[in-house]
């Protein structure tokens, strides 16, 4: 297939003019620009070129400067004519670039970002006029949309507001096979030399990283084995050891009512252990300064024994990075533990279907929503899934018996991970605004290894996770105004509990702290958010 350049895409992106039909009935799988009508002495609509801004995957950036080299796009440009000018903000600055690009009055034609973090939430966006309501554009423009939305209830609800607004075209999971990928693993080859039994509870953690730690299992001669490595960052998915006590890092529910675990009795009990762990050196001393690039170091350096990570850039990634390295390396997902053996596991890092709000919106500075809603459902068609799923056949994958088959370039890269050489053509191992399709994940966690980490890391049951609520817009500005402060606060105060810098003594005057921020006002907010939730 012959690759598009940045620069040919940039300058395609400055200049076409699209002709699109928007006219109801013609072929729901057919590109955008086929079976264009239009009535007498009425041109069809046209489309300029489209910009499109969205953040740029860390798989894409490690081998790629634009969403528009990869085969997916340059492939959707063939069969839509659409030249699509993508704008990336650098990565790990996507919220402050975010901010910045979305106090303008000229905005990109498409907007994708996770809205939920929107101040004031997606509906706020909307009444803002940064972004359209889409439920009418998409009932008259979005027929494939409209039908797996209107064969799917539940996920429905999730793509709306409260107040019945659709704002973007939604990143869907489209089995729940796909909802499960994040939580604990260990290095099993180590277990074994130790002749050490897989942990179950929270004092076999204990006794298990104790005997990590006394042992010289890397066989180096240096006592530099971390037995554990879990940060405030990890809180937020796996809710690594903290989901034990049966409470998360953020608002949860039981039965329906609305509490907030970071200031319930349960998370002294998980702050108490991590102290002593802590300070025993079961904890990564550096736990508060370690990012993903040193973190990675420290697992391929054959160092750490434990720590949270993924199916495919974690269990997979790592497994192939230290292929004919490390003699015996085995990466395995372990239970999420109990406090007492037999208790019930409540906690995981499930996700929803729809969730964070990631989809593409269009912008009020659209001069063609229309068109742009007909080139964005192109996705989930059924070519349009196989695309954003697979790639090009032939060139990504194959179909063998009827099963798309990711090609031997994929699955055995040279000079890369298979999730980077995945993500040179296709979405389906990060997101986007498409529909997700378990056969990405079958191969994708080739490994039993991965196998076995959806089933192992699938088993809470989760009852306590609150779905995708959101406040009013009215709510929003006081709730966010609370949480920035709690957030930043409990943060701070995570790792000082931990690390022994304030007393656990002090956790009752730091619970004070939090409700003085006007917690109880926050959390009453996501009782009637629960409320509304239920009533979509």
């Amino acid at each position: 297939m012959k690759k598009v350049s940045r620069k040919k895409w940039a300058a395609a992106g400055a200049s076409a003019v699209l002709s699109l039909s928007v006219v109801a009935g013609c072929s729901s799988s057919s590109p955008p620009n086929q079976g264009a009508e239009k009535k007498e002495g009425q041109e069809p609509p046209k489309l300029q070129a489209l910009t499109y801004w969205v953040s740029l995957a860390s798989n894409v950036a490690a081998t790629l400067k634009s969403f528009g080299d990869m085969t997916v796009y340059q492939e959707l440009q063939k069969k839509t004519g659409v030249n699509v000018s993508f704008q990336h903000p650098p990565v790990g600055q996507e919220k402050d670039q975010f901010n910045l690009m979305i106090t303008g009055k000229d905005l990109p034609d498409v907007i994708e970002y996770g809205w939920t973090g929107y101040p004031g939430g997606p509906e706020k966006a909307i009444k803002d006029k940064k972004i359209i309501k889409l439920n009418d554009i998409i009932d008259k423009n979005a027929p494939n949309l409209k039908k797996i939305l209107d064969a799917n209830p539940d996920w429905k609800r999730q793509v709306m507001t409260d107040e019945g607004s659709i704002y973007g075209f939604p990143f869907l999971r489209g089995d729940d096979y796909l909802l499960v990928s994040n939580g604990i693993a260990l290095r099993k080859d180590w277990l074994d030399k130790l002749n050490l039994k897989m942990p179950e509870t929270v004092d076999d953690w204990y006794n298990t990283l104790t005997a990590i730690k006394k042992s010289d299992i890397n066989g180096n001669g240096k006592p530099d084995e971390i037995p554990l490595l879990i940060s405030k960052g990890d809180m937020g998915g796996s809710v690594a050891f903290l989901g034990s006590f049966g409470v998360n890092y953020d608002f949860y529910h039981v039965n329906g009512k609305v509490s907030y675990g970071p200031i319930q009795p349960e998370y002294k009990q998980f702050l108490t252990v991590m102290n002593r762990w802590y300070k025993e050196g079961l904890l990564d001393p550096d736990f508060a300064v370690t990012d993903s690039k040193l973190k990675d170091a420290k697992v391929t350096g054959n160092q750490l024994f434990a720590t949270v990570m993924s199916t495919g850039s974690g269990i997979g990634n790592y497994t192939s990075l230290v292929k004919n390295k490390i003699a015996d390396f085995k990466l395995v997902a372990a239970p999420f533990p109990v406090v007492n053996k037999g208790d019930k596991k409540l906690w995981s890092a499930r996700s929803y279907n729809f969730s964070g709000g990631v989809a593409a919106a269009i912008s009020t500075s659209n001069k063609n929503p229309e068109a742009t809603a007909k080139w964005l459902d192109y996705a989930y068609s059924d070519e349009g899934k196989m695309l954003f799923n697979f790639g090009v056949d032939g060139v990504s994958y194959k179909m063998v018996s009827g099963y798309p088959t990711f090609t031997d370039d994929i699955m055995n890269p040279k000079d890369m991970s298979v999730a980077q050489a995945m993500a040179r053509h296709v979405r389906s191992n990060f997101n986007g605004p498409f529909v997700q399709d378990k056969r990405y994940m079958e191969q994708y966690a080739a490994l039993p290894e991965q196998k076995d980490s959806i089933k192992i890391w699938g088993e809470p049951t989760d009852e306590r996770k609150l779905p995708p609520v959101t406040p009013t817009s009215d709510e929003s500005s006081k709730f966010a105004s609370i949480m920035n402060d709690v957030n930043t606060f409990k943060d701070e105060m995570f790792n000082k509990f931990i690390m022994g810098a304030e007393p656990l003594d002090n956790f009752d005057k730091y619970v004070k702290t939090i409700e003085g921020m006007g917690i109880q006002e926050a959390v009453k907010i996501q009782q009637a958010a629960l409320e509304r939730y239920k009533k979509r």
